[in-house]
């Protein structure tokens, strides 16, 4: 099984985040999927402004380039009012400018996210799976994946504590790097 490099976008910038907490469980278990993940930050990017595809500034050209630098992307995202943050959408925003030299395009991804909530962040993977086929982004279809994330959902060192749980993720993982390798 080939190995592939992941870029992970993270959508939210809150301290602490549980999405992240989450994204750093994932990471650990991707190499049981031959992927090796790296973070893509969108922390310290602007808001996203027409004004800016004469002119792309250096951090919007750094965000482009470590998408277009790794073979998949895997999004997680928490939910906000029922939707994504605006961060994330201000980053998907930089990734598809200038119009027409979409980083997405093309770029296998898998979505999910994590909430205290009973039904998680489905609401908003839902939302960023319609903004990502709208950028020919193609995606892990099933399994769908709506993490609840509970007080013993993660051990002391924060790992995912049940194994049927991370199989679950795994076998996901999984689905991407098939997905990455059909797009290869």
């Amino acid at each position: 099984m080939a190995d592939y490099t992941v870029g992970l976008i993270v959508g939210s910038v809150s301290e602490p985040s549980l999405n992240r907490r989450f994204a750093e469980a994932l990471v650990r278990l991707a190499p049981g999927a031959g992927l090796t993940i790296r973070d893509i930050p969108i922390a310290e990017l602007p808001f996203y402004g027409a004004q800016y595809d004469a002119d792309f500034p250096a951090v919007g050209r750094e965000f482009k380039d470590a998408i277009e630098s790794v073979d998949g992307l895997l999004i997680v995202t928490p939910e906000y009012n029922r939707s994504i943050p605006g961060v994330l959408k201000n980053a998907i925003d930089w990734a598809s400018r200038p119009s027409g030299q979409s980083s997405l395009t093309g770029k296998p991804t898998g979505v999910t996210g994590a909430s205290r909530g009973l039904i998680s962040s489905a609401l908003a993977q839902n939302h960023l799976k319609t903004i990502l086929v709208d950028q020919g982004a193609p995606l892990v279809g099933a399994p769908e994946v709506y993490i609840r994330i509970t007080d013993d959902f993660f051990t002391d060192d924060g790992a995912i504590a049940n194994e049927g749980t991370r199989e679950f993720l795994t076998a996901f993982l999984g689905r991407l790097h098939e997905l990455i390798r059909r797009w290869q």
